[in-house]
């Protein structure tokens, strides 16, 4: 058996759980090959009717948005930090946390995975917030299990950042973040749009906290998260100074020093600016970006610039924060980091139609309605670095524009073209300016990330702030794949752009056969977000790079028939293609080998037959796996709806024969 670094198994592990998976499925009732379609059809017919019944009246579905406890902890911290907590909420959310720990005490950041630290200095703190005491047994074993890996220490900066905001961490002993990052002009490096969009949304308002640096009065200690009561600080050693690392923390530490001699004026205009910034960015509906952190450290910083919790946008920010909660039955309370109803909304109606739905059935013109006045009118961040560029696309979130995402760009184009509307003109109208903005998008080097343009600078990485997932966004593999798929469909399939988009993903392929996923796990999801692309560019299915991605797909299904991919295949490689088989994994494997070419194969049958007989009663799927990346291996997701979708595709494609065959040059030349 091969040990991973945090002493779990390896890839006979991942085969265990498979194997156990394989015997709860029954695989003596699967049905023959021959009626492995019969099945299928009926299994498509059960999720249809299932996911129907869960579209809002308005048009559009929202499945949960599951990640960790530190959403959960983070929001009772900036509740005591406020002076807002109230019992009924600090409650619910401590149920929540509490139910959420694992045996050895400890928390992970995605189900199955190894206790993290951070995250259980995090929900410990928050428990404490909510009452309990460090000598109940749940809270001993976590604080005993933190000091043997370091204490407070060895966390990671945001969570030492908050720690500081109640004295329990030095300020002086966290990296410097100023304000007068604002003025940076956009050519120079470590400006604010060499980060990502969401860590830029972050750090503009920390770099006001890091200068107010506040501390409020800290309700109780925590020495027993340090290993040394004595010596709560110890120094880190720095990196060699010919070292890209150790001149950042040189650097670091003239950023300390300059602190202490900042002009006033000059720091005063730089955090005036850094509010405007903010304000101007504060959406309709109080938040920033459609995501809770960005928000909450929003409202921290205009608190502290002098913001009353009155204010009108103090108070929408902290409305805003609200409408992440998810209330549970058994009085829960879950903080969701980010709602997802334009991406949910799109993915369903391509499974939809892809099953065999009506094209101009009630349900697909009302989500195409929704989806049509969800589009972005106007210029965001983006803009920085494409002036030009007229706007359009579509974000994740239901108010999100200032950062309209191009991968669910691309997938609303493919959805709104599944639908027969009754104004056929305002959908061409819209996806022409939405292919425009996409176009452009394009970054240097032929590929498409998600937000943003060659945001692709080496230097925010290595910034001693910067120790927690990704803070710039290169293009990746599936978004990339997803473009191609959508300009493909739209007849650009030999457009220039799309060429060098091939180009590129044919040079990103590994050398197993697979496709690196950003944004989904891991290499089951890039792949199956690659290669319906490169067919659907017109790559024949003899092509040695589809040929290859097969072979992979084969040699990675579990004993099942299914496939699976653990989040640790991001650190370890051993976990490669392992994993025990989801809903949602299977379904992207299957969705490539459809377009490979591999309907009659038995490997295709064999994830077709797992899909329709895990599926329940109600036609869903269940699946407490996290399939979905935030940022890959420190912050993950576990998107309610993608068990859901992704398999009614697949089995849609399988029963009904792929949407590009179907389409055949009909929108060839465009």
């Amino acid at each position: 058996m091969t040990a991973t670094t945090d002493g779990s198994s390896g890839p006979v592990g991942a085969g265990a759980a498979a194997a156990s998976r394989a015997t709860d499925t029954h695989p003596a009732e699967r049905p023959a090959a021959s009626d492995v379609l019969e099945a299928a059809g009926r299994a498509a017919q059960r999720s249809v009717e299932h996911l129907l019944g869960r579209q809002d009246a308005q048009g559009w579905w929202k499945g949960d948005l599951e990640t960790n406890v530190t959403m959960d902890a983070e929001d009772l911290l900036l509740r005591q930090f406020l002076g807002i907590q109230d019992a009924r909420t600090t409650e619910a959310a401590a149920r929540f946390i509490r139910g959420e720990q694992r045996e050895d005490g400890t928390w992970a950041t995605f189900y199955g995975g190894p206790g993290e630290l951070s995250t259980t200095i995090e929900a410990y703190v928050g428990l404490r917030l909510a009452g309990d005491l460090p000598d109940d047994p749940h809270m001993a074993r976590a604080s005993a299990w933190i000091r043997e890996r370091g204490g407070i220490a060895a966390s990671r900066v945001f969570t030492r950042i908050w720690l500081a905001l109640f004295g329990w961490w030095k300020w002086d002993d966290l990296p410097e973040l100023p304000p007068e990052l604002i003025f940076l002009p956009k050519w120079f490096p470590l400006n604010i749009y060499d980060f990502g969009c969401w860590a830029r949304q972050t750090i503009v308002p920390l770099t006001v906290v890091s200068a107010k640096r506040p501390v409020r009065p800290a309700p109780f200690a925590l020495d027993e998260l340090h290993t040394d009561a004595r010596l709560p600080n110890p120094p880190k050693p720095l990196a060699a100074a010919a070292s890209w690392d150790g001149f950042f923390q040189r650097a670091d530490k003239a950023l300390h020093l300059y602190h202490k001699v900042a002009p006033r004026r000059l720091r005063k205009a730089a955090m005036n600016a850094a509010a405007r910034w903010i304000i101007e960015r504060q959406e309709n509906d109080g938040c920033w970006g459609g995501i809770q952190p960005p928000a909450v450290y929003s409202v921290i910083a205009l608190h502290l610039l002098g913001y009353d919790l009155q204010h009108p946008v103090m108070r929408a920010g902290l409305e805003s924060l609200d409408r992440f909660a998810l209330w549970r039955e058994d009085g829960a309370r879950m903080i969701e980091a980010c709602q997802s109803p334009v991406w949910d909304t799109c993915l369903a109606t391509i499974a939809l139609a892809d099953a065999g739905l009506p094209a101009d059935h009630p349900a697909l013109v009302k989500a195409a309605d929704w989806m049509l006045a969800e589009e972005i009118v106007r210029p965001g961040d983006w803009a920085v670095r494409r002036p030009q560029l007229s706007p359009s696309g579509w974000a994740f979130e239901f108010h999100n524009d200032n950062y309209p995402d191009i991968d669910d760009t691309a997938e609303v184009i493919l959805a709104l073209r599944r639908v027969k509307h009754p104004d056929p003109h305002a959908v061409d109208a819209a996806v022409a300016r939405a292919g425009g903005w996409t176009l452009g998008m394009q970054s240097r080097n032929g590929a498409w990330a998600a937000f943003d343009a060659d945001n692709t600078s080496a230097f925010p990485n290595r910034l001693p702030f910067c120790d927690f997932g990704e803070v710039i966004d290169p293009p990746s593999a599936d978004v990339t794949g997803h473009v191609v798929e959508m300009l493909a469909y739209e007849g650009r399939a030999q457009h220039p752009r799309t060429r060098r988009g091939v180009e590129w993903l044919l040079a990103e392929q590994e050398p197993s056969g697979a496709w690196f996923g950003r944004w989904g796990v891991n290499y089951v999801y890039g792949t199956g977000s690659v290669v319906p692309a490169l067919t659907a560019a017109g790559l024949p299915l003899s092509h040695p790079a589809i040929r290859r991605a097969v072979r992979w797909l084969e040699s990675v299904q579990n004993d099942d028939g299914g496939w699976g991919e653990d989040l640790r295949s991001y650190r370890g490689e051993q976990w490669i293609g392992q994993g025990a088989s989801t809903a949602s994994q299977t379904a992207w494997a299957l969705l490539a080998l459809l377009a490979a070419g591999e309907r009659e194969s038995k490997s295709v049958e064999r994830g077709v037959a797992l899909l329709a007989e895990t599926q329940q009663a109600d036609g869903s799927w269940d699946e407490p796996y996290f399939t979905g990346t935030g940022f890959p291996w420190d912050f993950s997701i576990n998107y309610h709806l993608y068990r859901q979708v992704f398999p009614l595709t697949a089995l849609g494609r399988y029963v009904h024969g792929e949407p590009f065959a179907l389409r055949a040059g009909s929108r060839e030349g465009g």
